[in-house]
């Protein structure tokens, strides 16, 4: 059997599909690593494909996988794009013989020559359009709702990240639930902390974006009322954002937060996150939700939103709260900083949750409905 990924489009830290960009590259390089373990026949016959491009080669080139690079399109240019998704990806699946392909971004091509699996994050595009309508361009926005639409219901399978955005696709698609197979993302793999580092003052993380459902305002208006009720609050480093001018935030609050629009360095990064009290995640929509996982990963405790997916992903080892209510938020991080004892329970059940996400167990369920 041949199966295709079609990696063309992921571009590292272009748009705002990163997450995407490391769901492939993992699923990818956890394929591989299963298949050398295997002594399944099926698996073991198996040739892995991944159509590429200049831009994710270092990553997607791997041992194991025949990694062919398009060089005719460019995946930075949307037309190019557009036309390959439509058009193009079923004449080189047709050449390649492949048996199946793997669509990681969620939208198939509109003829369909071989078996075809999309794997749906979310439907965060009509999200966008009930709720901040005047965010993205209508035309486009419109595009990618229709493409995500008929990509469901017309593939061969879907794979989904989690009950909640099944539930969606069910209900905004109006797909069989027979057809869609839930596999939640796996933990990325990072350095370990075991200790914070010594030194440092004590301060909060939060990570979000400019994009309205990742609830900067949210974040910072929780904070703003924290520093109100504390006695002694702690300062906030903001990664997801490059601007706190647009927020209205006193100024004795604003010399209290550092902030990043983006920091390319994943190590230092996850530093950032380890060395925190806690981690403040509220987004108002979410597919799954890696930031809450990875700070679990880190050792450190999670205070996010209530909304159905991450409280599918968190279980019981995070504090939920509604993301809309800032007094709410802000209590639960005073009384969360000042028990160390919650603390330490919630870093311990954080660190029991994540074992539900091994990327040996993804692997494991993805070949599943590859082979069927």
């Amino acid at each position: 059997m041949r199966i295709v990924f079609d990696c063309f489009k992921q571009v590292k830290g272009a748009g705002k599909s990163i997450g995407i960009y490391n769901l492939a590259l993992n699923l990818v390089k956890n394929l591989v690593r299963y298949k050398r373990t295997s002594t399944d026949e099926k698996i073991l016959r198996t040739e892995l494909i991944v159509l590429g491009n200049r831009y994710n080669r270092g990553d997607f080139d791997i041992t194991g996988v025949r990694f062919v690079c398009i060089d005719a399109y460019d995946p930075l240019n949307k037309i190019h794009c557009a036309v390959w998704e439509l058009s193009v990806i079923s004449n080189v699946c047709r050449k390649l013989t492949a048996d199946k392909v793997i669509f990681p971004r969620g939208y198939c091509a509109l003829t369909h020559p071989v078996k075809d699996i999309v794997i749906i994050h979310d439907l965060i595009p009509f999200y966008y359009k009930r709720n901040f309508p005047d965010t993205f361009n209508k035309i486009e926005n419109a595009y990618i709702i229709n493409r995500l639409r008929s990509s469901a219901r017309t593939c061969y399978r879907i794979v989904t990240i989690s009950e909640a955005s099944k539930r969606d696709i069910i209900k905004y698609c109006q797909v069989d639930e027979s057809k869609i197979r839930v596999i939640h993302n796996g933990c990325n793999e990072m350095t370990p902390y075991k200790e914070k580092e010594d030194g440092n003052e004590p301060y909060i993380c939060a990570i979000t974006s400019g994009l309205p459902h990742k609830n900067a305002k949210g974040i910072l208006r929780s904070y703003e009322r924290y520093c109100e009720i504390s006695k002694a609050p702690l300062d906030l480093v903001v990664i997801g954002i490059g601007d706190l001018s647009c927020y209205g935030l006193p100024e004795d609050v604003k010399a209290r937060i550092t902030y990043w629009k983006f920091i390319k360095d994943n190590e230092e990064m996850h530093r950032i996150i380890a060395n925190s009290v806690l981690l403040l995640f509220l987004p108002l929509i979410e597919g799954f939700g890696y930031p809450p996982i990875e700070a679990m990963q880190l050792k450190t405790p999670v205070i996010c939103s209530n909304i159905d997916s991450l409280s599918e992903v968190v279980d019981d080892a995070a504090i939920l709260v509604d993301p809309k209510d800032p007094r709410e938020v802000a209590e639960a991080m005073e009384r969360l900083i000042q028990d160390q004892d919650r603390q330490k329970q919630l870093i311990e059940k954080g660190l029991k949750n994540i074992e539900r996400f091994s990327w040996d167990r993804r692997a494991e369920l993805y070949w599943e409905v590859l082979l069927q």
